[in-house]
């Protein structure tokens, strides 16, 4: 009798244990929850500290922190347009997940892969504050609190083995504080380039997964395993300082065309130019360009009554474009009264000129820049001499813009340049000089339409002038090529007002400021703000760059 007592014991046992765990895992998965009724609502200020402390992570930020404002009008923004921009997501996602399913198809006899639902449902996310950044930089800095409880209807159909396998999405819960850049700032809509996002904080992310109608996330262990390597993940690809970034503009609309180099013109003589005086001579100078600038032409000093001029004169222009710029020459002979005439011309596109190179050119004159018209045209205008040598700045010179700068950087690799012309190439550069704004000037007359004077080694440059503001935006760059670094210099900015109408002193100083140039030497750039001198409250921004050849 013990004997079989035992043998049924074991028995018992052994086909027990699995028969109870198997029912208790389909009781703990498809049993439903009992729901509590609700305690009754009471205000805060009636709650206990212990119940406070239990609230505070779902208050809103905007209630526990003054920085973060409100975003009522976005969330009902939102609120009406979520069911389109369910519409469009889903399509987005259904459209970015075809070509992942298809690389799946085939291995692990997976036969399809195909969403059967796909809708995030009609609870929208919603923004519990937004935090705004104000930065010295081209960009909108600021950071979004968002949250979203939603109920989406996301089924997923394998099919395996012709076992047709159902994996659903349930219970989604996502909380973020989000920092998102539009930038930069461009004057072409929408008025930003990009948009930079990235994560100030691990994510919370949470939800449910039924597999064959089961809730797998209920497994003992599994939830958070999963649920810290979705946190882990995500960190690891957006939290800052990693970026997601989503271009808007196309870089050749978005990029702004800044200095690449720097193009070295000596024009040095002309030979049998045309005679327009009625003496017999002319009085002939040379007119020179880039094409795509606004810049006002250089120009050579005139030669009275000359018709084989030297002149021996250098140049410097600031070259943005290297494989589309071309040089413009003109020679024109100059008269005191009416027009000038121009006697000739020629253009020489940068492509020719190879980095670092120094090349002569020695060019017949022609009519004008119609090739068709110009051949026609049989008289013989002159020639004109001039060497060119196009040096990229540092920081363009790393970016090999085509094979020619390669062997360059190579040459330049194996031999060192020692003559004084080289030596002058290299010390010399381009100082950029980006006044942004202005706040709070004033002066002691009623008018305020100010304006910003840039002057330097003698040089000035003025901005635009803007009517009936106080806190003007100019955003003008000028620039100015420097033979050598301007360390132990300093650049002086004004801001002046000038009257619309008729007054005895119309012009008014508003206040200044005198920037020591060793730290944009040093640094390569400096982008700050400065309190005016002569100014009760004023302060203006301005950006300064320091680009060497």
């Amino acid at each position: 009798m013990g004997f079989f007592t035992s043998v049924l014991g074991i028995i018992g046992f052994v086909i027990g244990i699995p028969i109870g765990l198997i029912l208790g895992f389909f009781v703990l998965i498809y049993s439903q929850p009992t729901h509590q009724e609700y305690p009754p609502a009471r205000p805060l200020v009636e709650t206990s500290i212990s119940v406070l402390l239990d609230l505070l992570p779902e208050i809103p930020l905007w209630m526990k922190n003054p920085d973060y404002e409100r975003v009522d009008w976005f969330n009902k923004f939102i609120s009406y347009m979520w069911p389109y921009l369910d519409n469009a997501v889903c399509g987005i996602i259904r459209s970015s997940a075809q070509p992942i399913f298809a690389d799946y198809i085939g291995t692990f006899c997976i036969e399809s892969i195909e969403f059967e639902n796909l809708s995030l449902g009609p609870l929208p996310p919603t923004v519990h504050g937004v935090k705004f950044y104000e930065t010295n930089e081209k960009e909108l800095l600021f950071e979004p609190s968002i949250k979203w409880a939603g109920n989406p209807n996301i089924v997923l159909v394998l099919k395996v083995l012709s076992l047709r396998i159902r994996v659903q999405l349930v219970d989604l819960q996502f909380f973020a504080i989000v920092r998102v850049a539009l930038k930069p700032l461009l004057p072409t809509f929408p008025c930003f380039g990009m948009v930079v996002v990235s994560l100030m904080e691990k994510p919370h992310v949470d939800f449910g997964l039924k597999v064959l109608g089961g809730d797998v996330m209920s497994i003992p262990g599994l939830y958070r395993y999963v649920q810290e390597t979705i946190k882990r993940q995500v960190s690891s690809m957006y939290h800052w300082p990693q970026v997601l970034e989503i271009p808007i503009l196309d870089a050749s609309t978005a990029s702004v065309k800044k200095p690449v180099g720097l193009l070295h013109v000596n024009i040095i003589r002309a030979r049998n130019l045309l005679k327009k005086d009625l003496l017999g001579t002319s009085d002939p100078y040379v007119k020179l360009s880039l094409t795509g600038e606004k810049l006002p032409a250089k120009k050579t000093t005139i030669k009275k009554r000359n018709l084989n001029p030297e002149w021996n004169e250098h140049f410097k222009l600031i070259v943005k474009d290297p494989n589309s710029q071309v040089l413009q020459l003109e020679v024109f002979d100059w008269d005191k009264v009416g027009g000038h005439d121009r006697l000739g011309m020629q253009m020489i596109p940068l492509q020719k000129i190879n980095p670092g190179e120094k090349k002569a050119f020695n060019l017949d004159l022609i009519k004008n820049s119609n090739v068709v018209m110009d051949s026609g045209d049989k008289k013989k205008r002159g020639r004109l001499e001039l060497d060119l040598r196009y040096v990229p700045f540092r920081e363009e010179s790393l970016k090999s813009r085509n094979k020619s700068q390669d062997e360059y950087q190579r040459k330049e690799s194996r031999e060192e340049k020692s003559s004084e012309d080289d030596d002058f190439l290299s010390q010399a550069g381009l100082l950029s000089v980006a006044v942004q704004s202005a706040k709070d000037v004033e002066g002691k007359k009623k008018h305020s339409n100010p304006y910003a004077v840039v002057l330097f080694r003698g040089e000035k440059k003025k901005t635009k002038m803007l009517r009936k503001t106080r806190d003007p935006r100019w955003n003008e760059e000028f620039q100015f090529t420097v033979e050598e670094p301007p360390v132990k210099e300093s650049i002086r900015v004004e801001v002046m007002s000038k009257g619309t109408g008729f007054h005895f002193r119309s012009k008014e100083e508003l206040g200044h400021v005198d920037i020591n140039l060793d730290d944009v030497v040093d640094n390569g750039r400096i982008n700050q703000k400065y309190h005016l001198i002569n100014s009760r409250n004023g302060i203006i921004h301005i950006e300064i760059r320091w680009t060497t050849s």
